[in-house]
């Protein structure tokens, strides 16, 4: 388990978020960066916290890092993947971003559950929650190793 960094690299910071953006690149200038992380979004621009989120891969894709693969674990029961994979276009049509959720190990049907949910919020509510879900994603990622 790790402490939380006074400074990581963006190639660090890269791997922890699924790709170089300008959010890592501004992370990368501060110490304590992902304690930093909340303030370093509220001073981006739209066009880049889509970009963020838009890094990370979509719940039940096919074309995962190794690490993302990891934490979503095994293939859902065919009519689940099938109903993530509808819903995750939903969600992209509807709010015009991908759906980031900090799996935390939870099967996919309970993901499905959350996306749903999330599906009845307004377009503000969900990018704020998208976003505070990717800085959880890091930071597990980080405290793991």
């Amino acid at each position: 388990m790790h402490d939380l960094p006074r400074q990581l690299s963006v190639e660090e910071l890269a791997e922890l978020f699924e790709g170089r953006t300008r959010f890592v690149e501004l992370l990368a200038r501060r110490e304590d960066p992902l304690e930093a992380a909340p303030e370093v979004i509220s001073e981006l621009s739209e066009a880049e916290k889509l970009e963020a989120l838009n890094a990370h891969p979509a719940i039940g894709s096919r074309d995962l890092s190794k690490r993302s693969a990891e934490e979503q674990g095994p293939d859902a029961d065919p009519v689940v993947q099938t109903e993530l994979v509808y819903l995750n276009q939903v969600y992209e049509e509807k709010f015009g971003f991908r759906f980031v959720v900090f799996v935390d190990r939870r099967p996919k049907d309970e993901i499905l559950e959350v996306l749903r949910r999330r599906l009845e919020r307004t377009r503000e509510e969900e990018l704020e929650a998208a976003l505070t879900e990717l800085v959880a994603i890091a930071r597990d990622r980080w405290s793991r190793g």
